[in-house]
């Protein structure tokens, strides 16, 4: 991949994403979080192979940082199942806005990291999961820097300046 990138968003797999959120806003101050439940995929791949992925996630600020819990609500094969069986949750991804989502693509396989997970929302936003298992113990989300996206990482960021801890968890559509 060309340039630096840092991180914008670390990511736990959760069994329930709105317990987790209220948990981590009580232990860490961290939030408001913004929920989206069900989020709607126009298409999912995993492993190159096409899937149904139901999910949901909780996105609030931590700092500096976003802070994502995403739960999957259906049985199946997923980039989330790959690191975590039924029973279990963890650490599972770091996300990298990139400028340009074919090209970080291609420099990532070229390092050794296949591409796990390549969705696309309804409105044909793209996101790939890299798998890094292996090297660093967690996938890496990539995502191009669409203004759509970053409105939404200003929104999350700004909804945190000033929070009181009270209604940590919050409905948004992602629709």
């Amino acid at each position: 991949m060309p340039g630096t990138q840092s991180v914008r968003q670390i990511a736990y797999f959760v069994r329930d994403a709105r317990a987790a959120a209220r948990a981590h806003a009580a232990t860490f101050g961290s939030g408001p979080f913004f929920i989206a439940d069900n989020i709607p995929l126009r298409s999912c791949l995993h492993r190159g192979v096409p899937v149904h992925l139901d999910h949901s996630s909780a996105y609030g600020q931590w700092g500096s940082m976003m802070v994502e819990f995403v739960q999957q609500n259906n049985a199946g094969p997923s980039v989330f199942r790959d690191m975590f069986g039924e029973d279990r949750e963890g650490f599972h991804h770091v996300a990298l806005i990139v400028d340009d989502l074919a090209q970080s693509q291609a420099a990532m396989e070229a390092a050794g990291f296949s591409t796990a997970l390549d969705a696309a929302m309804e409105d044909g936003f793209r996101f790939l999961m890299m798998d890094a298992v292996d090297r660093y113990g967690h996938m890496i989300e990539l995502y191009q820097g669409v203004p759509k996206l970053i409105a939404f990482y200003a929104v999350v960021r700004d909804a945190a300046i000033g929070f009181d801890g009270r209604d940590p968890v919050r409905p948004i559509s992602l629709a």
